[in-house]
């Protein structure tokens, strides 16, 4: 267990060392991740129990020191939870917004569950107090059989009906580092009504979260105005390269939390 440790915590330091690929450039304040000029003085470290199986509980533990290897142990809420924990397969068919538990001393827990085996990546999102959003990723390796990788293939058609909302997501234009608002509407699937109660959502009309083909470029974008409740919600970003990217959007109605995911190819 401790040489399992070990090996964990190199892997994490060889992360942090390479965070540019998991830290996305703030936004006006509606993009999570550091500030592209800020400094990261954090080092995450994820372990697990020894061999981590498919459908079996998975205690995850993520422990949050300084450069200098002690915890950090004050942290900001960030829409009401001190750290966002995002799992997804790495074909990114499966996809999880997770919130672990602070026990203090910088140690964050969690108990969940994989779907399959295979490789996954977790992407850990927290601000310690009085700092910048800092975004941490890692890969993890479950155990079991592996499905046949699901192809990421780019939208036709912008409209989907999920959980008894009709949810379309249009964009005002479509170009890598440029600014672009992702314009959601919502009508309900059985009237064709404008949804117009919509539910707040860790403190915000929804969040969205996108990740590009390799899981490396990771976007956690808030909406430009929280307190919307329908039928539009907008957010605003910047594709940091051309690709094809994955859009999570995450909105509640009637106390139920649905997720309505997109795939686009950014020019």
């Amino acid at each position: 267990m401790k040489k399992v440790g070990l090996m964990l915590l190199a892997a994490v330091l060889l992360l942090s060392a390479c965070g540019k690929a998991v830290q996305s450039p703030g936004h006006e304040g509606h993009q999570g991740g550091a500030s592209e000029h800020a400094v990261d003085d954090t080092q995450a470290v994820f372990q697990t129990a020894d061999g981590v199986k498919a459908k079996q509980d998975t205690q995850l533990n993520i422990q949050i020191n300084g450069k200098d290897g002690k915890p950090i142990d004050q942290f900001d809420l960030n829409h009401e939870k001190k750290m966002h924990l995002i799992a997804v397969s790495k074909d990114l068919s499966y996809f999880r917004h997770l919130h672990p538990e602070y026990k203090g001393n910088g140690q964050f827990t969690i108990t969940t569950q994989f779907p399959a085996g295979g490789e996954y990546r977790l992407f850990a999102d927290y601000m310690p107090s009085g700092k910048a959003q800092t975004v941490k990723s890692y890969t993890l390796k479950v155990q079991g059989d592996v499905p046949q990788a699901a192809v990421l293939q780019p939208e036709t058609a912008w409209t989907k009906t999920v959980g008894g909302s009709v949810v379309t997501l249009s964009f005002d234009h479509l170009m890598a580092g440029m600014d672009v608002n992702l314009n959601y509407m919502f009508k309900d699937a059985q009237t064709g009504s404008p949804i117009k109660d919509l539910q707040p959502y860790l403190g915000a009309v929804g969040h969205v979260v996108i990740l590009d083909e390799a899981a490396e470029q990771y976007l956690h974008v808030h909406p430009t105005d929280e307190k919307s409740t329908g039928p539009e919600a907008v957010f605003k970003t910047t594709f940091p390269k051309s690709g094809k990217y994955k859009i999570w959007g995450e909105f509640q109605r009637g106390g139920k939390v649905i997720t309505v995911p997109f795939v686009v190819k950014v020019p």
